[in-house]
């Protein structure tokens, strides 16, 4: 149900010139129903003036009238043609100042672990324009030698979900198009929820990928003969002045 606007500042008013409970009131604004109470006894929103919602075009007459004689009776805004859709967000998504410097880091990270996704869904996800998206993917931006990709979760400019929601469409469009998507474009598409469930798998690094079957070829001939098959014990332990004796003896 849509709320009206200076919510605190109606409710006010609604307590100083009307005899609507304190329930219809907390249910119109969006507020709990001791904190409309509170208005009442002086103790919430001191100091607040009051806003007429009958002046501002948020309510009629008739429905306040309609709220006075019956408590089960729910306030409802006025209905307003050109209000329609304004709650839909529309353009790119608004930052704060505090992280509009962090935008270009993720921008970077999405176009590089995610490239599927389009300009679009890029600047919706960190709220900015497609001339810096091209700018960072084309590698032409002014500071893209000081730019590390972060993700943009990491960084509070989106969600999670909506990273994944974005993913997996970018995916489904993807695949209607017949476009064969690669291994590692696979495992990006699992969700969150998804990766955390997984067990553990060790991974190979790819420089030795292929090499934890490798055995040295060769028959038991090609071998080469061990110490035991040379020598004895007692020549082993034979120390070199024994050997010159035998020498001499043999001479």
């Amino acid at each position: 149900m849509a709320k009206p606007i200076m919510a605190k500042a109606t409710a006010v008013w609604l307590v100083d010139n009307t005899t609507i409970s304190f329930k219809q009131i907390a249910d119109f604004v969006g507020m709990h129903e001791l904190e409309v109470q509170g208005i009442a006894d002086g103790d919430v929103a001191t100091g607040v003036k009051g806003f007429d919602p009958v002046a501002n075009n948020q309510l009629t007459q008739e429905e306040i009238d309609s709220a006075q004689s019956s408590a089960m009776h729910k306030l409802s805004l006025k209905y307003n043609a050109a209000a329609q859709g304004e709650e839909k967000r529309r353009g790119p998504r608004y930052t704060p100042l505090s992280k509009r410097q962090d935008r270009p880091a993720s921008i970077l990270w999405l176009v590089k672990f995610h490239p599927e996704l389009t300009d679009g869904q890029v600047g919706k996800l960190v709220g900015t324009t497609k001339p810096t998206i091209q700018a960072i993917r084309e590698r032409t931006h002014w500071n893209i030698n000081n730019i590390q990709p972060i993700d943009p979760v990491a960084l509070g400019l989106c969600k999670q979900s909506e990273l994944d929601a974005a993913v997996q469409k970018a995916a489904a469009k993807k695949a209607a198009n017949g476009e064969v998507m690669s291994d590692d474009e696979r495992r990006k598409l699992v969700s969150t929820e998804q990766s955390l469930g997984m067990d553990a798998e060790p991974k190979i690094p790819t420089a030795i990928e292929g090499l934890e079957t490798f055995t040295l070829g060769g028959s038991d001939e090609d071998k080469e003969p061990e110490m035991g098959d040379i020598l004895d014990a007692e020549s082993f332990f034979k120390t070199p002045v024994e050997r010159s004796d035998e020498d001499e003896d043999a001479k």
